[in-house]
């Protein structure tokens, strides 16, 4: 049986540990508010430049873009959204677990396909596996801008549109509630089958022209699905990473509240001997 400095040991240590977790409980729950209205704040936005794009690509016109255009797929190109730090529970594991699997099944060689990753975890993932990453962004702050990951996000685009790469899926992890997270799966590029809203009653007229418009809006359209898809998954990073600590919060407290059971437990049997060793010697004595 363990003495009771060393019980008492374990629980000064136990308790400066949910101290710790407790924190970083809160300081996540904060992150998290703020992620939340910033990724609902993009949809807007979001859905009209998808509207006007939408009403172009499907409204009949003779515009084309090689970004509309489906091809053979000779390579393909994964945008994997990681965190950069641990501490997020099954977060980081059960987006990485998705795409490692996708491309076990997809692809015999590492020249059919080439990894885009945000964050330092999936980074050093694909890394340690030897997997092709062709570009990272790491370090990013907990309530990126667009102009963190813009560059990012125009040299992938432009990597299709060159042809390095024949379509574009995105991985990260969507927001549904502060305990409930679900691993995504979208296509970027090419752009096919945008939906429109049925109840739009917008009427555009364009200058100089459909073909111009495209050309400009259609890249601005991809940056911002990777943009809005990163917003999504931070917003579910913090609340991974909240309900994580909570859980380590809340272990912490089951596991003082059973070394505090056995440190009275073995306090007691202390005393107990002791007096026992007293009326031992009172009785020696007489």
């Amino acid at each position: 049986m363990a003495s009771l400095r060393d019980i008492k040991t374990r629980i000064d240590s136990t308790t400066k540990t949910k101290q710790i977790t407790k924190a970083m409980e809160m300081v996540s729950a904060s992150k998290l508010n703020k992620a939340e209205m910033n990724a609902k704040s993009f949809v807007p936005y979001s859905e009209k430049i998808q509207e006007v794009v939408g009403s172009i690509a499907n409204g009949g016109t003779d515009a084309d873009h090689p970004m509309l255009q489906s091809r053979d797929v000779k390579k393909t190109g994964y945008l994997v959204v990681t965190s950069d730090r641990g501490l997020a529970g099954a977060y980081n594991s059960s987006v990485l677990r998705q795409v490692y699997q996708t491309i076990q099944d997809k692809h015999n060689s590492t020249d059919e396909y080439t990894i885009i990753v945000i964050g330092r975890v999936g980074f050093e993932f694909f890394k340690n596996r030897n997997m092709p990453v062709g570009k990272s962004i790491l370090g990013l702050a907990d309530q990126p801008n667009f102009a963190d990951i813009k560059e990012l996000a125009s040299e992938t685009v432009q990597m299709y549109i060159d042809e390095e790469i024949d379509e574009l899926n995105i991985f990260y992890n969507h927001f549904i509630s502060a305990i409930s997270q679900e691993v995504t799966t979208k296509q970027i590029l090419p752009i096919t089958n945008i939906e429109t809203s049925s109840t739009s009653s917008s009427q555009y007229e364009y200058e100089p022209d459909e073909e111009q418009i495209l050309k400009v809006l259609l890249p601005q359209y991809a940056e911002s699905l990777i943009y809005g898809a990163l917003l999504d998954g931070k917003a579910s990073e913090h609340a991974a990473r909240m309900t994580a600590m909570r859980s380590a919060t809340d272990n912490a407290d089951e596991i003082i509240g059973d070394l505090t059971l056995s440190y009275n437990r073995a306090r007691q049997a202390a005393i107990t001997q002791e007096i026992t060793e007293i009326i031992g010697g009172v009785a020696a004595l007489e």
